[in-house]
């Protein structure tokens, strides 16, 4: 049985977009297995849908002076040793990295094991982690085609990026349910987000007052919640949201959310009318910003910068994405977004070790 190893993490962003990839194998008959950190949220989410799930050592890879980056040499030593080891015993045709700290080591470990290393970067520039893998990868797949890759003696293939398919599969009927909103009630999604998610957490609240007529579906974040601010029909807080959020984005007439290049390809793919509040360069390295930027130029987005968001910003945005909601569509529907799985799958059966059926089922 051929075997193929993804890696990434240390957010959700570096691992729901291998979670279509792994399905798409593991129907093809190839055993799939992960490799990832103890801390990230990678573990719970591959192990959720029963594909074997490995951790390794990883060092941060700030980009800042520390003396906690004397010590994650080390890590990152350990990670690769542990790495090494790991890939000879599952012997993998093919790694896929999706970037995040923890996908360093084990992109090294393949190039020493000379096992063909398929990268894919979300953002328009790529993030650090693969900017060092970059050297050691067979081919670099991107989200966007205009994504800036200085190393252009690598392969570099705009595939898009995969769609989830309880995604693709939304139902907005079933989605009002689950928010309990009715069905002559327009739907605000707010998405706060695991970093930076207070900002946004803070002004929808304060918002609230004006949204009259909007049913505000709000997913804060673990530990976010504030006890008793629910209002029946009016306001739901929801720390997470599993299976179901194909139904919400289905049942959302708006979106807020961060610009991260995964939930943006998401968004503009679903032609959802949105609000992007990217991630300030306190808080990031200014990817967001790339990538709201990017949006707003090609007509897709409305975006308010973070150091411009209150309430009363946030409600002038959403009443105007509702006013000139079928040219937000129409432009969307223009970028040629898709589920970019059958592309990836093209491209990894071209530089696997052994053929890859890339036949859909």
């Amino acid at each position: 049985m051929n075997t193929i190893v993804f890696t990434g993490g240390g957010t959700a962003g570096h691992v729901m977009p291998s979670l279509p990839l792994m399905a798409a194998f593991a129907d093809r008959g190839w055993s799939v297995a992960y490799i990832g950190s103890k801390s990230g949220p990678e573990a719970e989410l591959v192990q959720s849908r029963g594909h074997p799930f490995h951790t390794i050592a990883a060092g941060k890879l700030r980009r800042y002076v520390s003396l906690e980056n004397l010590v994650d040499v080390f890590r990152v030593a350990k990670g690769i040793a542990q790495a090494w080891r790991l890939l000879g015993r599952l012997a993998p045709a093919v790694v896929f990295s999706k970037g995040g700290f923890v996908s360093f080591p084990v992109v090294l470990a393949a190039r020493l094991r000379r096992i063909p290393v398929v990268a894919h970067e979300s953002d328009l520039t790529p993030g650090l982690a693969n900017r060092m893998s970059l050297p050691f990868v067979t081919a670099l797949c991107t989200t966007f085609a205009l994504t800036n890759v200085t190393d252009r003696a690598k392969a570099i293939v705009h595939t898009g990026t995969p769609l989830r398919a309880d995604l693709i599969a939304g139902d907005a009927d079933r989605g009002r349910a689950y928010l309990g909103a009715t069905a002559n009630q327009s739907v605000l999604v707010v998405v706060g987000g695991s970093l930076g998610a207070e900002a946004i957490n803070r002004v929808v609240r304060d918002a609230l007052p004006a949204l009259t007529g909007w049913f505000v579906a709000h997913v804060c974040g673990p530990g976010r919640r504030i006890e008793a601010a629910d209002v029946a029909g009016v306001y739901r807080q929801l720390e997470f949201v599993g299976a179901e959020w194909g139904d919400v984005l289905a049942a959302a007439d708006v979106v807020v959310s961060r610009a991260g290049a995964n939930t943006l390809y998401e968004l503009v793919a679903l032609r959802k009318p949105h609000v992007l509040v990217p991630l300030s360069r306190r808080a990031s390295r200014g990817d967001q910003i790339e990538n709201a930027a990017y949006a707003e130029a090609n007509g897709w987005s409305k975006v308010i910068q973070e150091e411009a968001l209150t309430a009363e910003a946030l409600v002038e945005a959403v009443v105007q994405v509702v006013a000139n909601a079928d040219t937000w569509r129409q432009r969307m529907a223009t970028a040629g977004f898709g589920d970019g799985t059958s592309a990836l799958l093209e491209v990894i059966a071209r530089y696997a070790r052994v053929g890859v059926n890339t036949s859909v089922k």
